[in-house]
């Protein structure tokens, strides 16, 4: 059986001067490769799970392990946790740190101590994957928001993380830089990087998600893959809302739905509902 990538073991945190813990006993697993959607309310601790994932706040109670090893909070080993889990955060303005794109690309790759000539052979690599490389000199304050965020990508992205964490990476975004993201996030994917995203876009997870986490008050109470989680969607429909997808599939025939895997696309649904249509007779 294989090593978790990333394991929480009854995981707790409070932020100083609050009485109620943000999350408290939180346990859960999580395997490479797959495409993982974090699902919670606001304010039930999504980004905080991030933020202690990514070794940035110290947990209070519990432990968390990279594939098998502890997390200790010493310098040496925090440098190295944090070159395998790579965070962007919900405002690229906080992650943003440099005057230019190529200069933000390439500051966390100089806090590596890498040789000139790897910063140099990333840097460009990073602004290809990314088509930047036409903005490679823009000014940062000049870039639109989803240049932003695809700019935050590209410099977490370039320390080459194993892990990849998402906060709520769909908002604001028009629908061409929603499309630009989930190409980005394929590309990422298929070279092996594990994605999970926090967010409230129920139809891009339904879609694009191989595995659900609902974060209840602080504790994880579902963690299991997407098809299953969907297919017993009401339990949580009343305060997550449902996706369209879903709630369109859910107003076909029960004999349409009988033994068929739930459809994740438009193209399925629309292939299900032409092999139930009646067949009209010819005209002629």
């Amino acid at each position: 059986m294989s090593v978790p990538l990333l394991e929480f073991h009854q995981v707790g945190f409070s932020y100083p001067h609050t009485a109620k813990p943000v999350l408290q006993d939180c346990s859960f697993t999580l395997a490479a490769g797959q495409k993982i959607a974090l699902l919670g309310l606001n304010g039930s601790g999504k980004s905080t799970l991030f933020y202690l994932a990514a070794a940035l706040y110290r947990r209070d109670r519990g432990e968390i392990y990279w594939q098998g090893q502890r997390l200790v909070h010493q310098p040496e080993q925090l440098r190295q946790w944090r070159q395998r889990i790579g965070l962007a955060f919900q405002d690229p303005e906080q992650q943003l740190v440099a005057a230019t794109v190529a200069e933000d690309i390439s500051y966390g790759l100089w806090n590596l101590d890498l040789p000139p000539a790897e910063i140099e052979a990333r840097l460009h690599q990073t602004l290809l994957d990314f088509d930047l490389v036409d903005l490679a000199d823009r000014p940062l304050h000049h870039l639109s928001l989803g240049q932003k965020r695809r700019v935050a990508l590209a410099g977490v992205m370039a320390l080459a993380p194993t892990l990849l964490l998402l906060d709520e990476p769909t908002t604001y975004l028009d629908y061409q830089q929603q499309q630009q993201l989930q190409q980005l996030l394929a590309q990422i994917h298929q070279r092996g990087t594990t994605i999970v995203i926090a967010t409230h876009d129920l139809d891009f997870v339904y879609s694009w998600a191989d595995w659900i986490m609902v974060l209840v008050n602080g504790q994880i109470v579902v963690s299991d893959r997407a098809q299953r989680v969907f297919a017993q969607w009401s339990t949580f429909a009343s305060h997550l809302g449902t996706p369209l997808l879903l709630e369109l599939w859910q107003q076909f025939p029960p004999a349409w739905r009988q033994n068929q895997p739930l459809p994740r696309t438009t193209a399925a649904i629309a292939q299900i509902w032409q092999k139930n249509l009646p067949v009209l007779p010819n005209p002629d």
